[in-house]
């Protein structure tokens, strides 16, 4: 059986990008709306990248791509994933570490299907993709939805390092997954370093289909005074009629 590094080069740079894409929350359909393919054009992906990783699901296999990657997850637990089957309504972002040639990134979540303790500071992969179909777009100033207020107020609370605040505002899969002490320690290693926020703009917004209501996708492009122009993206879950963070990434 070839290894996991012999998987992981096998892999094409499409392969890689959907199983990012699983990782951030989307499923087989949203996928297809992303690149413009077909379901059956995603799913001959997601089987051609079980194969190569040697990987029951295409969870697993894209559990197995962040590990080789770099990330650090605490503790997983393997769960089934249908072809095209809708993400959970707790899905995390993808969290990588240090690699050549890519770009920073900073990402905490909480999966409900799967057990996930929040890694810290990370390298992102994944290529500079944006959704090709978004519902806002940052070359025309619109009116800014609730959720994208929301994440603007919880991205306060970040920012000012209010850590217990910011925590409350997570969704229950989260709290229940990562303890405060897990969220403070990831947030001083990975988000106070980039150091106070020059500017933040709206870039996108897109609803992400997830049970039981769908997932609300908000990407922000964001200068912070040791980092230029990142992205943070960050995904909202409706929880207790008020929009609750459930997975935030800087890259």
């Amino acid at each position: 059986m070839a290894s996991m590094t012999d998987g992981y080069q096998a892999l094409t740079d499409k392969e890689k990008q959907t199983l990012r894409l699983l990782l951030d929350g989307h499923d087989a359909k949203s996928m297809a709306r992303h690149f413009g393919l077909s379901v059956h054009t995603i799913n001959e992906r997601l089987r051609d990248a079980r194969r190569k990783l040697s990987a029951s699901s295409s969870r697993e296999a894209a559990r197995l791509l962040r590990e080789a990657e770099g990330a650090a997850p605490q503790s997983l637990g393997d769960k089934g994933f249908g072809d095209a089957e809708a993400a959970p309504a707790g899905q995390e972002g993808a969290t990588t570490k240090p690699g050549p040639h890519r770009r920073a990134a900073w990402a905490i979540g909480g999966l409900a299907m799967i057990s996930l303790a929040i890694a810290a500071l990370a390298l992102s992969a994944a290529p500079q993709h944006r959704p090709a179909t978004a519902a806002h777009s940052a070359s025309a100033p619109v009116a800014e939805s609730s959720a994208t207020k929301a994440a603007r107020t919880w991205l306060a609370l970040v920012d000012a390092q209010k850590w217990q605040e910011s925590f409350a505002g997570t969704t229950r899969t989260f709290q229940t997954n990562n303890t405060y002490e897990m969220w403070r320690d990831a947030s001083v290693g990975g988000r106070v370093p980039l150091g106070r926020v020059l500017s933040r703009r709206l870039l996108s917004e897109e609803e992400i289909p997830a049970p039981p209501a769908g997932n609300q996708l908000v990407r922000f492009q964001t200068d912070f005074a040791n980092k230029a122009h990142a992205t943070e993206r960050l995904t909202l879950v409706q929880e207790g009629g008020s929009w609750k963070i459930v997975g935030y990434i800087i890259e």
